[in-house]
């Protein structure tokens, strides 16, 4: 699991910025958000322009250069800092896999090119590899001496991590290997002009296809029905590539008659079902109910936080702040560089039986 990230000098964040999901409040409610001492699930506010979007596509970083799976093509487009786009833009990830703490960092130029990295296990130095220097632990890894010295060249800016995975045999339990996987399956996406996503696929499906293609049809319905209480009577077109509705006598495509709204739930549901299948790790939902009702995200929300991986979610609907979908600590406020739990935005002490959305609206929450 991510227990804590931080970035510097990515986009609009000119200075560090840390979230911490480690360090939960001692709630005796809505206790399936947190797993093994860890917010497993959450939901960050923030003012228009406050950096919601580019704070989650910071976190997916380490995707371009650990993984194979599918990349944002625009991603590194205003990528540094514009005050200082001669510096670097550093990351640091902590990751909990078992009993295992494993931390990375690195940094890249404003091209997304990879500068340096670290890799600590259980507070041990793995390795370091700087501008011009690079040490490794040789109980663990016997690298010659002539790679060691490429390594402080790289002129092709190798990652040491994807070195070490494909130069050593490694048991499954290995902190790298669980390191890759997770990175693996992680997954952000969302759908408002355009549908965007990063990781867990390796290409892009085509939604009424993949539908049809699963035995789904049911399902499918079921899930529209329960979430949001419109019905379908859905079949395949003679292709077998698009979903088409009965009304009455009449036989429409379904993307014709669906919503914005129902065609972002479809999306949705193809994630849910990759998310389950995948056996993803993190996943991001940037902006997830812009097209839904407000008591439809509820909805929505208490599916996404029964899945068994990390999931958060950015968005301005406030009818989802409340501790019967969730716990104070795990609503998030980000504004002035800064992101932080309502219980650290506040000195009131936010208990249960509280209307948190009434107190947010108040204005008695604060990131300073």
């Amino acid at each position: 699991m991510l227990t804590k990230f931080a970035v510097t000098n990515y986009r609009g964040f000119s200075e560090r910025i840390e979230w911490d999901l480690s360090s939960p409040s001692n709630y005796e409610f809505n206790l399936n958000a947190i797993k093994d001492g860890i917010i497993k699930n959450g939901i960050i506010y923030g003012p228009n322009g406050s950096g919601k979007t580019n704070f989650s596509l910071a976190i997916f970083d380490i995707e371009n250069h650990l993984s194979q799976k599918w990349k944002k093509p625009d991603y590194f487009n205003n990528y540094i800092y514009a005050g200082i786009n001669s510096g670097l833009v550093e990351f640091e990830y902590t990751f909990k896999f078992g009993n295992d703490i494993v931390e990375y960092n690195y940094s890249k130029n404003a091209n997304g090119v990879l500068q340096t990295e670290i890799l600590k296990e259980n507070g041990k130095l793995i390795f370091d590899k700087k501008m011009d220097s690079f040490v490794i632990d040789d109980s663990l890894f016997s690298v010659v001496q002539s790679i060691k010295d490429d390594f402080k060249q790289n002129a092709n800016n190798v990652s040491v991590i994807k070195f070490l995975l494909s130069s050593y045999p490694l048991d499954k339990n290995n902190y790298l290997i669980k390191l890759q996987q997770f990175v693996d399956s992680m997954l952000w996406f969302r759908n408002l002009d355009i549908r965007e996503f990063i990781g867990l696929e390796t290409s892009v499906t085509m939604l009424d296809e993949f539908i049809i293609s699963n035995n789904l049809l049911t399902d499918f319905e079921t899930f529209l029905k329960d979430v949001s209480g419109q019905e379908f009577k859905l079949s395949a077109d003679p292709s077998g590539k698009q979903l088409i509705c009965k009304i009455d006598s009449v036989f429409v495509s379904f993307q014709l008659i669906a919503s914005t709204g129902t065609k972002s739930l479809q999306l949705l549901y193809f994630w849910i079902q990759r998310m389950k299948k995948g056996g993803a790790s993190f996943v991001f939902i940037d902006e997830f109910d812009a097209f839904y009702h407000f008591k439809l995200s509820y909805e929505v929300c208490k599916r996404l936080f029964n899945l068994d991986c990390q999931v958060f979610t950015s968005t301005h609907n406030t009818y989802l702040m409340t501790n019967e979908l969730l716990r104070p600590d795990c609503y998030f406020l980000l504004g002035k560089n800064k992101i932080l739990p309502l219980p650290k935005c506040t000195e009131k002490e936010l208990r249960e039986a509280h209307n948190i959305e009434k107190i947010y609206k108040s204005g008695a929450f604060h990131v300073e």
